[in-house]
C-alpha cells in the first residue's frame, strides 16, 4: 500500500453477495494479511487496525483485534505462539519515509478467549527516510530449513528482505535490496524455489486502481528474483499472476494458504468490488502452480454445465441408465451429395421416460456428452462455506436429481435435493488444476472421504491422494 493518510472505515454493511466467488458477511478489508487458522476459525488483518474472523472460511465479519493502526499487516503462525507484524511512519518525524516495521505476539488470535494476551510492539525493521526505502508492506516467510524472513517497502526505492529470529522477530543480519517498482511484497517457497510475490500498479483508486500480482523466482530468500524471461525484479520483472476481473478491480496483498497436499489457496484483496458498493474486499482463489510458476485458479461458473471427468481415464460421471443411440443425421454413409445440415443433440426426454422414480445408480462411461452425464454445480447460499468456496449441490441438468453420498461410503443419484450435508459438496481447484470433489459429510462416518474411482467405470468414497489420480477430477464443459 502506498503510503496515505487512513480514514476510518463506515459502520459496517450487512450485505451478502449473491455470487458464489465473493466471501460472505462483511468481508471489507484493505491489505489483508495471510489468512491464518487458529482453534478453528480464520483471522486476516488489514490496514487501520483489527481485521476479519470468520467460523468457516467463508463467512467473513469484523472483530479480530490488533493494536497499533498503521498499513499493510501479515500475519503467521509459529509453534504455538502468533506473529503478526505491520508498520508505520514515525510519529513527529518530517521525513515521508521514515517508517518501521513492529512485530506483535499474540498467544491466541481469538479476542474472546480468556487468556488472550499480546506484547507490546517490537521495533524490528523498517527505513530511516535518508535511505532508498520506504519500510511499509511487511511480508513473512518461514522456510523449509525453519528460517524465517521479513520483506518490506513501496514504490519509493527498494523492496528488501531481512532474516529474523523466529523467537524473538527480531533483526538477524543487514536488509538486502531484492526489487523495486512494485509494493506489497510477500515470499513463498514450493518445489525447491523462494517466489517472491509482490503487486505492482496503483492503489488506494477504488475502481480505478490498477493493481495487479506478479511474482519472480530465486533459488535463494535473498534473490535475486527474476521472472519467467529472466528479468531481474531489481530491473522491473515480474512475472503476471493477477490482476482484475469483471465487477472486481485492482488485485494485491498476496497471502498463501496450505490445506492439504496439492490444495493450496490464496488470499488477497480487491481494490474495488462494484457489487459491494465499490468497496475494498477479502478474496480467496484456487492456487495453482504451471511450469514452475503461480496461477490463480478457476471458480465455478454457475452458468455452464460440466462433465465431470475422471482424471485417471477420461471417462465421466454418468447416471447407470440405458443407452439410448440418437439420430447421427447418417454419419459417414450419408450421400455425398446431400446438403449439410446441423444434427440436434440428443434431449433429457429422449432418454428418461423409464427412469425409476427413487434413486439411481452413478457409473463413469465414455464422454459422449449426453445429458445422462451432463450435470449443473450450484451453490447453495444457506449451507455454509469452507476457505474461499461455498458448498454446492451437483445435479443432472434439467432435473431434480442430485448426487449423494451414502453410508456405504457410496454415491448415488437422489431423486431430489433435500439439503441433507451428504447432498453438499465441497469442490476445491488443486495445484495441478483438477479438483478434489468432497461431500460435505458421509452418513454414518467421521471421515473425510472424497469422490474417486475404483478401476476404469465405479464411482466411490475414499481417502484424497494427490498423487493418486483416483483422487482427482476435472470439470470439462459440455
Amino acid at each position: 500500500m502506498k503510503k496515505t493518510r487512513i480514514i476510518g472505515l463506515s459502520a459496517a454493511l450487512m450485505l451478502i453477495a449473491s455470487a458464489a466467488n465473493a466471501q460472505i458477511g462483511n468481508p471489507f478489508i484493505h491489505d489483508p494479511s495471510t489468512v491464518v487458522e487458529c482453534d478453528g476459525k480464520y483471522y486476516t488483518f488489514g490496514t487501520g487496525g483489527g481485521g476479519l474472523i470468520s467460523p468457516d472460511g467463508w463467512h467473513w465479519e469484523s472483530g479480530a483485534v490488533r493494536p497499533g493502526g498503521g498499513v499493510a499487516p501479515d500475519a503467521m503462525k509459529i509453534g504455538d505462539r502468533y506473529l503478526v507484524v505491520y508498520s508505520s511512519g514515525v510519529q513527529g518525524s518530517k521525513l515521508q519515509h521514515y517508517s518501521r516495521v513492529y512485530a506483535l505476539w499474540y498467544n491466541t488470535l481469538d479476542p474472546n478467549a480468556p487468556d488472550f494476551k499480546i506484547t507490546d510492539p517490537i521495533d524490528i525493521a523498517g527505513s530511516t527516510g535518508y535511505d532508498d526505502c520506504d519500510g511499509i508492506d511487511p511480508g513473512l516467510l518461514m522456510g523449509p530449513d525453519g528460517r524465517l524472513w521479513l520483506v518490506y517497502g513501496t514504490y519509493y526505492g527498494y523492496i528488501r528482505v531481512v532474516e529474523l529470529d523466529p523467537a524473538t522477530a527480531k533483526a538477524k543480519g543487514e536488509p538486502k535490496d531484492v526489487a523495486l517498482s512494485c509494493e506489497a511484497a510477500e515470499m513463498t517457497y514450493h518445489d525447491g524455489w523462494y517466489y517472491l510475490l509482490a503487486t505492482h500498479g496503483t492503489c488506494c483508486a477504488g475502481a480505478n486502481s490498477t493493481y495487479t500480482i506478479i511474482a519472480g523466482r530465486s533459488k535463494s530468500p535473498q534473490g535475486p528474483f527474476v521472472d519467467n524471461l529472466g528479468r531481474d525484479m531489481m530491473q522491473g520483472g515480474g512475472k503476471y499472476v493477477l490482476s482484475s476481473e469483471p465487477r472486481r478491480i485492482g488485485a494485491g496483498h498476496f497471502g498463501r494458504f496450505d490445506i492439504a497436499e496439492g490444495i493450496q489457496k490464496m488470499s488477497f484483496h480487491f481494490e474495488a468490488d462494484l457489487d459491494l458498493s465499490g468497496k475494498s474486499t477479502l478474496a480467496i482463489r484456487p492456487l495453482m502452480w504451471k511450469n514452475g510458476w503461480p496461477v490463480a485458479g478457476e471458480l465455478i461458473d454457475e452458468t455452464c454445465i460440466y462433465g465431470i471427468q475422471s482424471e485417471r481415464r477420461g471417462y465421466v460421471l454418468e447416471l447407470a441408465c440405458d443407452f439410448v443411440r440418437m439420430n447421427n443425421g447418417g454419419g459417414w454413409r450419408r450421400a455425398a451429395d446431400a446438403p449439410i445440415e446441423k444434427v440436434a443433440g440428443q434431449k433429457l426426454e429422449d432418454i428418461n421416460a423409464n427412469w425409476p422414480s427413487g434413486d439411481m445408480e452413478v457409473r463413469l462411461g465414455a464422454d459422449i456428452i449426453r445429458p445422462h452425464q451432463t450435470w449443473t454445480i450450484t451453490s447453495v447460499p444457506d449451507a455454509g462455506g469452507y476457505l474461499g468456496g461455498a458448498y454446492y449441490k451437483i445435479a443432472i441438468e434439467g432435473t431434480d436429481r442430485v448426487l449423494e453420498a451414502t453410508a456405504d461410503k457410496d454415491v448415488k443419484a437422489a431423486p431430489s435435493f433435500t439439503g441433507a450435508d451428504s447432498q453438499l459438496w465441497r469442490i476445491d481447484q488443486l495445484i495441478d488444476g483438477t479438483y478434489r470433489i468432497m461431500p460435505k459429510a458421509v452418513p454414518g462416518t467421521s471421515e473425510e472421504l472424497v469422490l474417486m474411482t475404483v478401476a476404469d467405470s465405479t464411482p466411490t468414497l475414499g481417502a484424497f491422494n494427490f498423487n493418486d489420480d483416483n483422487s482427482k477430477w476435472n470439470l470439462k464443459k459440455h
